[in-house]
């Protein structure tokens, strides 16, 4: 059998690869869950033409912008708007969470200072356990990408999504891919990845449409109740925005439990 041609002498490469540049890529840790398998935890040569951006180069990868945290090419820090050249080395890092990087250059705005959510179409349930545990989290079945990505921007929220291709957008600064499928699993991922153990505030937004709970009397809404919650519950909530109410019944004591079981 033939030996294979090495991927550094042009010479051997296959015709429409001659004239292309090379660089070397290695992505770290959970970026890898972007690439085929072949290309994961590992470097590996990416060929390209013209004279792209990184941000570019990198999305042509498959990975979104969005989840990056630090570039090094030859071992310097650059931002997304480096032109990429022949030769250059790159290394890609996700966001860090306990390393200090403060001394490197960082590819996005200062982190947001109140911590907001904008859910895609498919995060209905995500969107529920953020509002249980306290988080203003904004969704609709209906948002478009367009409006979803405009809704992030101008509200300074953290776009929520497992759509890749709507991480690409350049208007979006703070966002994140949502790796797992199930809803208890996301909602651990999301409070693990943006350090919120100590933000939950459970019970103090309406699980249906985002409003602020504030204690309400019951003689207020005593025509309201079911004659048993009537009779048993004395202590009661109310959306502010849709007029739910809530009371420290058995759905109270599930999604309490719900919150404790996940050992966050």
């Amino acid at each position: 059998m033939p030996a294979m041609p090495s991927t550094n002498d042009n010479s051997k490469l296959p015709v429409n690869m001659k004239h292309e540049n090379q660089v070397t890529c290695r992505f770290y840790e959970e970026l890898n869950d972007f690439l085929p398998s072949h290309r994961r935890k590992q470097d590996f040569a990416h060929y390209y033409k013209g004279k792209p951006s990184i941000k570019d180069l990198i999305e042509s990868l498959g990975v979104p912008h969005t989840e990056i945290e630090l570039i090094l090419v030859n071992s310097e820090a650059v931002d997304f708007d480096y032109q990429v050249n022949n030769h250059d080395r790159i290394s890609v890092y996700p966001m860090f969470e306990a390393l200090d990087i403060s001394t490197e250059l960082k590819l996005r705005p200062k982190p947001l200072r109140t911590v907001k959510f904008v859910l895609d179409c498919h995060l209905g349930k995500l969107a529920k356990y953020l509002r249980m545990t306290g988080f203003d989290s904004l969704y609709q079945k209906n948002y478009q990408d367009q409006e979803i990505a405009q809704i992030s921007k101008q509200q300074k929220r953290i776009l929520l999504t497992r759509d890749r291709d709507l991480l690409k957008r350049r208007i979006i600064d703070h966002a994140h891919y949502v790796h797992h499928t199930q809803p208890q699993k996301q909602f651990l991922e999301i409070i693990r990845h943006f350090d919120l153990r100590k933000q939950l505030k459970p019970f103090t937004r309406c699980i249906h449409c985002n409003g602020e709970l504030i204690e309400v009397d019951k003689s207020r809404i005593e025509a309201q109740l079911e004659p048993r919650t009537r009779q048993y519950y004395q202590d009661f909530k109310q959306c502010q925005k849709c007029q739910q109410i809530y009371w420290q019944g058995s759905h109270y004591e599930n999604m309490q439990k719900l919150i404790d079981s996940m050992s966050i």
